[in-house]
């Protein structure tokens, strides 16, 4: 049975949930960026950008930091492996489900045929 974290699970899938902040990952994933580069990228206020780029640093996807009036953002440098071993858990499960549903219609074909 795979481990699953509910908070961290919570965490990642919440801020993976909105496409703003999936844009901000797939920007960082080009680089570092200010969080007005941000905002002037994704159109939205300073404070706007700012509230996304907080719920992807407290799921542990993107890091910050300040330097002088300046806070840069950075992908975070942890791996999405309790989520991958999360979403394969359900996919094997779902698999299977197709698979005896599929043996279950094409014993049905042939028993119609029969």
């Amino acid at each position: 049975m795979v481990q699953h974290h509910p908070g961290l699970l919570d965490a990642s899938f919440a801020a993976l949930g909105d496409i703003t902040r999936r844009g901000v990952l797939e920007a960082l994933g080009q680089g570092d960026a200010s969080i007005t580069d941000l905002a002037r990228r994704f159109q939205m206020t300073l404070t706007g950008i700012r509230k996304h780029v907080d719920v992807l640093e407290r799921a542990g996807l993107v890091s910050t930091r300040k330097r002088g009036r300046v806070r840069t953002c950075t992908l975070g440098a942890r791996p999405l492996e309790a989520e991958a071993a999360w979403i394969e858990h359900y996919r094997q499960r779902w698999a299977a489900r197709f698979e005896a549903l599929d043996t279950l219609v094409e014993r049905l074909e042939q028993e119609g045929e029969g």
